[in-house]
């Protein structure tokens, strides 16, 4: 079995990975644990329109790395996780849009199930944001488990 584990840095992707350890055999199974970088983020853009002089650029790709490394070391510790509970795994950081991220290696890898954590936003929240987890079950080519955390 092959299980596609999109993760974020919030408490509901803790709740999704619990939800792989106590719900999926361990024996030939594989989970690849993802995460989308979203670079950049909005709050980065705008301080980003106002770098300058000698130095800015370099201190925007500085800024760039350390995110890079923030979102290897997310996948590596939920993979150490799941490791800890003898699933087989591998990791994947992908640059972009969550939506697209997810669903793109998700027809590349071609996994049994997507398994994501639920924001749970309402109202504007969710017009505005958007609700990655819609997105993904609309157009995801395999099944879909979304989890609340509780």
């Amino acid at each position: 079995m092959k299980i596609l584990l999109a993760i974020d840095e919030s408490e509901y992707s803790q709740a999704a990975t619990q939800a792989v350890i106590a719900q999926f055999p361990r024996e030939r199974t594989e989970v690849r644990v993802l995460h989308a970088d979203e670079w950049p983020m909005p709050a980065a853009a705008t301080s980003l329109v106002f770098a300058e002089g000698p130095t800015a650029a370099s201190d925007i790709l500085e800024v760039r790395e350390q995110k890079r490394r923030q979102c290897e070391e997310l996948v590596s510790r939920a993979a150490q996780q799941l490791q800890a509970a003898g699933f087989q795994t591998s990791t994947a950081v992908r640059e972009g849009d969550a939506r697209h991220a997810i669903l793109d290696l998700a027809t590349e890898w071609g996994p049994d199930v997507i398994v994501l954590g639920s924001h749970g936003r309402r109202g504007m929240d969710r017009f505005l944001l958007g609700s990655v987890s819609e997105s993904v079950v609309r157009h995801a080519p395999c099944s879909v488990e979304i989890v609340r955390a509780k």
